[in-house]
């Protein structure tokens, strides 16, 4: 169930944040070239911004892994859910926690170095950089992987994530062009909704109700001691 909300965030995430990374795509090297290397170099990118979601995802799940073992696992699944809704409610004009030029990130000439390469190498390396581009619903999908409290788990949550946000993406790196205004403007409203969602289902998770997939039953972390008579 966590990785299927995962995977629903990037994809409906990834039109929101299609604004930002859409001009790294564009300014992608190879653009005039369509053969089949075109293709591949963008799926590469993508890749490489996966895998930085999935290096995230390890960190998050360190840190949420340290919590449970704390016996604050509960704590934490209903703390995650709180700040995601608190976020939404502090944003709801405008669905946007960071207000940044991506392409400042990407000034220095050994970055700039790279989007006048024609390898294959250089693109998985951008695509690295565009992972660590500060975006609303990657800290979403940071806080949420957290509360897995696991280590494989969190990057498992992240990778999800990052794949739900790969089909979008990628048709904007190869298509060079949004959808439509009109219905991109329609999907994003649907964003603040989806946050929503995914919080109340972390704060449902850490109610410990025993309801299977939506609130299991959850340990404290601890080692069960036994005690002889």
């Amino acid at each position: 169930m966590l990785y299927v909300t995962a995977f629903i965030t990037g994809l409906f995430g990834s039109f929101h944040c299609a604004g930002m990374c859409g001009p790294i795509a564009f300014a992608l090297p190879g653009i005039r070239n369509h053969g089949t290397r075109f293709y591949i170099g963008r799926l590469i990118n993508n890749a490489g911004r996966i895998f930085t979601y999935a290096l995230l995802g390890l960190i998050s799940g360190t840190f949420g892994l340290g919590l449970k073992l704390a016996g604050i696992q509960q704590g934490l699944s209903i703390a995650a859910g709180l700040i995601i809704i608190t976020t939404v409610i502090l944003n709801q004009s405008r669905f946007r926690l960071v207000s940044f030029n991506p392409l400042k990130m990407f000034s220095s000439k050994w970055v700039q170095g790279l989007f006048g390469s024609k390898s294959i190498f250089a693109l998985f390396v951008i695509g690295l950089l565009n992972g660590l581009l500060p975006c609303g619903f990657v800290y979403i999908a940071l806080i949420a992987a957290s509360a897995t409290q696991g280590i494989p788990e969190g990057a498992l949550f992240m990778i999800f994530f990052g794949l739900g946000t790969l089909p979008f993406m990628y048709i904007v790196g190869i298509s060079g062009q949004f959808l439509t205004g009109n219905l991109r403007n329609k999907l994003n409203r649907l964003s603040p909704y989806l946050a929503l969602l995914i919080g109340g289902l972390f704060i449902l998770r850490g109610l410990n109700m025993g309801i299977p997939y939506l609130s299991p039953k959850l340990n404290n972390g601890l080692p069960q001691t036994e005690i002889c008579r």
